[in-house]
């Protein structure tokens, strides 16, 4: 459900609960800050007894409060939120920011449901509430930083402690930042919204925790896109909390945090790692609105610098994050030589190869760079740090105003990194902004921005919401079927699964005996492949219950005497229904599909190189499901297994992957269709025959 947050955020008539006349609460602390701000609004404090608080006339009680409220900051024991917010819906409040915590159980179920059915929009509980720069509207419970300016940077964060951090670490200004804590009712996508239609605000950070709805987090990001904003997105809690009891190796192979990775990069959301990439993202987006020419860094970055060590190991970090400055045209190679004649022509350009350079012939060499064709965004390494003396500063000035006036001469990005993460100098940054070149703290930090910043041209240019899934017309037939197991599925329902969505198997059979099996042999055919059934046993060949090879009845008898043993010996516990009896096949490629549920996202798909060794190689690919053939066709050509099929050494001939991407786009609309029912699947191998690229599954293992 969407909730209109703008009471909240353009409040004139704020209550506020739990301030005390005699003595300093949260609700004082709030109050306090309206006045010192010079809140523009009414301030009423809502108390049972007390006349007067902090100098301003008091509501006693709810039911006192006039028309007209927007917003009530309630900061009284959990114990008394639930009915609380009772009383501001009848009172005609428009809004609620809940600062309360320590709730039991019991009273956050009665909160909950409150929130559920309320007309308000309600925020929290346990945050810090919000400051708005601009309106002079600190709904904050703490003591503000002095450091924090007027800007066009929002920020959402679902932590406190983040939001004070982002406060005290950046540059930027900031419109309103926004602390969300646990998020009952009211969560960042209502906000996200809203800073779409803000004027104040056009770049967006985000710190969250957790996603409850990513249809809403996905509509509202593309509203940020559509209204041609930024948006960038710090996920924390990105390891796995405990172990998981997986019985796929699918499980085993795959973290929550990739379902997050991908969500994002779906949406072609920027995304950060920690604290410093994030700030370096902002203080990127905010410095500078040209977005690459290509939408994308690959060979799109020309660096230059005065020390050759800087820019050389700016290239190594730039390597190391996956991009590659640009490959300068001859052209260009020819025009740097020309006008500085120490220089190499390459990329990066180092000024200071060339002794006693002059302002004109370094600003011919960049003229020419940012010339280049294959050069979507400019780069200067300079030394920028607060601590540059006034002499080093003063030699570095002549050079910057270079880089400054560039910047006037091109509709490209144009950014500064200085090398480490010390805080830059106001000096530069004085010269730079003028430019609108931002100036970013740390190689890696800053090269992370960059990438961001091509990310965010793809975003902007697809906003588009996808077609919506839909599902197999069985599918309330096979939910049905699926819930009369807990566990691996048996066998026969795993194939009926696979074949109706297209998934298609060896030839096989589920006997319960020899005397059956024989009978099945025959109309299978041998070579056969021979594996124990057992609803407690998922990896069959580690107990011995798979025998390969088995070319005729007397061979297949002494399989299944001598499989019998040995499941026994090594699982004595464990159920056994029978034998399964596949066709052998012989000579192909192995493969691997497989999923995992990854709420709230639903499942998450891996495909990649199959076999015995499935966890040791970790070759895969991974996509929230479901997605298209084209899709899967990109997976695979992502991995070790697509360099393979494309045809290695003449050992391998070149092989269609459109058999092996309809399979997986298959099993990603199967895992959408049984999202929250099936809790894994490993399907492993899935035999590839070269040349064709024709698939057969051999061995499935699907968990309800």
């Amino acid at each position: 459900m969407i909730r209109d947050v703008r009471p909240i955020m353009r409040p004139r008539v704020v209550a506020v609960l739990g301030a005390s006349a005699t003595r300093t609460t949260q609700g004082n602390q709030v109050i306090g800050n309206l006045q010192g701000a010079g809140f523009a609004g009414r301030i009423i404090p809502v108390h049972a007894t007390a006349t007067e608080i902090n100098g301003l006339a008091v509501a006693q009680g709810i039911a006192a409060l006039p028309p007209g409220v927007d917003t009530a900051v309630v900061a009284i024991p959990a114990s008394g939120v639930a009915a609380a917010l009772v009383e501001l819906d009848a009172a005609g409040v428009r809004s609620a920011v809940v600062f309360s915590n320590g709730f039991t159980a019991e009273q956050e179920r009665a909160f909950r449901a409150v929130s559920d059915g309320s007309r308000m929009a309600i925020h929290g509980p346990n945050c810090m509430g919000l400051i708005d720069l601009h309106e002079a509207m600190p709904l904050y419970p703490a003591t503000r930083t002095a450091k924090a300016r007027p800007g066009k940077v929002g920020v959402i964060a679902q932590s406190g402690s983040a939001a004070i951090s982002l406060l005290n670490s950046s540059g930027f200004g900031i419109s309103t930042i926004v602390t969300m804590g646990s998020e009952f009712q009211v969560t960042a996508p209502d906000y996200m919204r809203f800073f779409a239609t803000d004027p104040r605000t056009e770049v967006i950070g985000v710190v969250l925790e957790s996603i409850q709805s990513p249809a809403a987090f996905a509509a509202a990001a593309r509203a940020v896109f559509a209204a041609g904003k930024s948006l960038a997105v710090l996920k924390v809690g990105r390891s796995d909390v405990g172990n998981r009891a997986v019985q796929a190796h699918t499980g085993a192979m795959i973290s929550r945090a990739e379902a997050y990775d991908r969500f994002f990069a779906g949406l072609n959301i920027p995304t950060a790692r920690d604290y410093d990439e994030l700030i370096a993202t902002l203080e990127c987006f905010a410095g500078t609105s040209r977005l690459p020419r290509g939408h994308g860094l690959g060979p799109g970055l020309g660096i230059v610098g005065i020390s050759g060590g800087e820019t050389a190991l700016a290239c190594d970090v730039a390597a190391d994050l996956g991009l590659k400055p640009a490959e300068f045209t001859p052209e260009t190679r020819a025009s740097i030589i020309a006008a500085l004649s120490g220089a190499a022509g390459s990329n990066p350009l180092d000024l200071g190869a060339t002794v006693n350079h002059t302002p004109e012939q370094d600003r011919a060499a960049i003229a020419a760079i940012l010339a280049d064709p294959g050069v979507d965004t400019l780069v200067f390494v300079q030394d920028a740090q607060a601590s540059l003396t006034p002499t080093m500063l003063n030699n570095y000035t002549p050079h910057m105003r270079e880089y400054a006036a560039h910047a006037g001469r091109t509709d490209k990005p144009v950014v500064m990194l200085s090398p480490s993460a010390e805080n830059t100098h106001p000096r530069v940054h004085e010269m730079m902004e003028a430019a609108g070149i931002p100036v970013l703290r740390g190689l890696r930090a800053g090269l992370i921005a960059l990438r961001n910043l091509a990310t965010l041209g793809q975003a902007r240019a697809m906003h588009a919401a996808p077609a919506p899934h839909v599902a197999h017309p069985d599918r309330a037939a096979l939910h049905a079927a699926v819930a009369e197991h807990t566990g691996p599925l048996p066998p026969a329902l795993v194939r009926r699964l696979l074949g109706a969505y297209g998934i298609p198997f060896v030839r096989a059979a589920e006997v319960p005996d020899a005397t059956a099996a024989l009978a099945a042999a025959e109309t299978i055919g041998y070579p056969l492949v021979l594996k124990i059934a057992s609803p407690d046993i998922a990896h069959r060949s580690d107990v011995g219950g798979v025998a390969l090879g088995i070319t005729d009845p007397g061979a297949l008898v002494a399989a299944i005497a001598r499989m019998s043993a040995n499941v026994a010996q090594a699982r004595p516990t464990a159920r056994l229904t029978g034998f399964e009896l596949q066709g052998q096949i012989t000579g192909h490629i192995e493969a691997m599909a497989g999923f995992v549920a990854a709420p709230p996202f639903g499942a998450l798909l891996t495909i990649g190189t199959g076999g015995t060794m499935v966890e040791l190689l970790t070759d895969r690919s991974l996509e929230l499901c479901p997605f298209c053939d084209t899709r899967a066709a990109e997976m695979i050509g992502a991995t070790r297994l697509g360099a393979l099929l494309g045809g290695y050494r003449n050992l391998v001939p070149a092989t269609d992957v459109a058999p092996l991407a309809r399979l997986a786009a298959n099993l990603s609309r199967l895992a959408a269709d049984f999202a929250g029912i099936l809790v894994e699947c490993d399907i492993n191998p899935v035999l590839v025959t070269p040349g064709t690229g024709d698939v057969h599954v051999v061995d499935a293992l699907l968990v309800g």
